[in-house]
């Protein structure tokens, strides 16, 4: 079944659904891009901070080491330049704000770059006495964002004093890019045991990056987050260029795909076009030739009768009645020179000229007469079909005569549904193979062929119509007889269907044995 509808491309709704899934398409793609951006780059950030921290925290056990020889070198006689070295790192490196040395004797004195609370003091000591040789890292109860480094010093079981750096841990993470004052980035700085020194408390969801600082005696957690909202996702004015250059895109596309339909409706429109001269052609010259013969037939009386006159006015002659000779001979005259003006101009048409007939694949002929007619079908409200089997129909004839039966029979189809005034009418082609022959019918759903014209529906200018010719049948039957066919109105069918019976051509024949 053939039906008329509109292009893909000429349906507004179509376009506008096509285009919103574009945007959509690219908005998704946009915030995939994004967010994979955003990940990579605190990842990237994260690592940098990691390397810095790091770095800083390995300088902290060199520090340690060297304090911890100079006080074993004093041997509690001064420690003036313990105090001029642990002043010059606290000046030097700002992160390092305090510096004790702690004697394990609580009876000796505390020497360091600022008073140190007692009940530190004994925590420094504990941890001096119960080290095993690894640095011991513990809180600052009186400053949450300060944790101390702890070493017994000499590095032995024979230790005298407990060596102690307060590290300002905010000072250890800042000057980092400004990367990390962005709103929704957070970064965490926490003891191995989990005390959190820098930052907020962990909060559920966003993006996180987790590792130990790479220092063996430090292995600080850092920890760094980001939240990822809608405006990070979609920047209003990276999201409305991307938009913008989608819809362009979608523009030009959809200008290209237009003009690549306007030029294959070109190329299918010349194809018609020359289908249908060529059919136009050969009706025209059948037509003419049938014509030709009506009107040879019609003449023949009137000649007969020019002739009759003219032997009565050779009697007038011979018996000398000229008056009355003068206007028989002149109506005579002038009878006959009609005659043969009319004879003259038909006279190469009243016999069709025969064409050399092929072997040909019927099918291609039905299908090319829907495609020719299917539009004005749609525009009449006729649904216009066409059955044909999937294996070729080779028949022995001329194509462009058997695509003329065609269409006669459809177009005579077409407009008896029009004179029926059938709503809901439609037209059939089928084509099927029975034995040495290829049937093709043509069938309606109109209102059928009166019984009165039956008896000379193959005859010309026999019609049913006020401005038909009635050549169209008799054409049809001319062609169909030709190719050693036949042509016949299916009595007892609804509406009118026209059956067509012709020769297979040599290859199907051979393959139906």
């Amino acid at each position: 079944m053939t039906l008329v509808r509109r292009p893909i491309l000429e349906r507004p709704a179509t376009l506008i659904a096509i285009w919103f899934l574009l945007l959509l398409i690219a908005a998704g793609t946009l915030a995939a891009w994004q967010y994979r951006a955003l990940v990579t780059e605190l990842e990237q950030e994260s690592f940098a901070l990691h390397r810095v921290a790091s770095q800083r925290a390995d300088q902290h056990d060199a520090h340690m080491t060297a304090l911890s020889a100079i006080a074993v070198a004093s041997d509690g006689r001064s420690f003036d330049l313990f105090l001029d070295v642990a002043s010059t790192i606290t000046r030097f490196y700002p992160r390092i704000d305090e510096i004790q040395l702690v004697p394990l004797d609580q009876q000796a004195t505390i020497v360091g770059t600022t008073p140190l609370d007692p009940s530190m003091a004994e925590h420094i000591r504990t941890a001096a006495r119960t080290s095993t040789g690894q640095i011991t890292l513990l809180p600052n109860p009186g400053r949450p964002d300060h944790y101390a480094m702890v070493k017994r010093s000499p590095n032995s079981d024979a230790a005298r004093y407990g060596l102690m750096l307060g590290i300002d841990a905010g000072k250890l993470i800042d000057e980092a890019a400004p990367f990390w004052s962005r709103p929704g980035v957070t970064m965490r700085l926490s003891l191995p045991d989990g005390h959190l020194l820098v930052g907020p408390p962990a909060q559920p969801g966003g993006v996180r990056f987790s590792r130990p600082l790479s220092s063996a005696s430090q292995p600080l957690a850092l920890e760094t987050g980001m939240t990822i909202g809608f405006l990070d996702l979609f920047p209003p004015l990276r999201t409305g260029l991307v938009l913008l250059v989608v819809s362009l895109a979608c523009l030009a596309g959809l200008a290209g795909l237009r003009q690549r339909a306007r030029a294959r409706a070109a190329v299918e429109q010349a194809r018609l076009s020359a289908l249908e001269s060529r059919l136009a052609h050969a009706s025209r010259v059948n037509a003419l030739g049938e014509m030709a013969s009506g009107m040879a037939h019609e003449l023949t009386q009137p000649l007969t009768a020019i002739l009759a006159q003219s032997q009565a006015g050779r009697r007038l002659a011979n018996r000398g009645d000229v008056a009355a000779l003068a206007p028989v001979l002149e109506d005579t005259v002038t009878q006959a020179k009609r005659a043969s003006a009319i004879l003259e101009r038909f006279r190469n048409w009243s016999r069709p000229q025969n064409t050399l007939a092929e072997t040909f694949d019927l099918r291609e002929a039905l299908i090319n007469v829907r495609t020719l007619l299917a539009p004005e079908a749609g525009s009449r409200g006729i649904q216009l079909a066409v059955n044909v089997p999937d294996k070729p129909i080779l028949v022995v004839a001329d194509p462009v005569e058997m695509e003329q039966v065609a269409f006669n029979l459809v177009r005579n189809a077409m407009e008896a549904l029009d004179d029926g005034r059938n709503g809901t009418g439609s037209v059939t082609m089928s084509l099927r193979e029975k034995g040495s022959q290829a049937i093709f019918e043509v069938g309606d759903n109109g209102p059928g062929v009166p019984e009165a014209i039956r008896s000379r529906l193959f005859t010309p200018f026999a019609t049913t119509r006020v401005d038909g010719t009635g050549l169209g049948l008799a054409l049809s039957q001319r062609l169909v007889e030709r190719a050693g066919g036949e042509i016949v109105l299916i009595e007892d069918s609804p509406g009118a269907t026209f059956r067509v019976v012709l020769p297979r051509g040599q290859d199907n024949a051979e393959a139906a044995q």
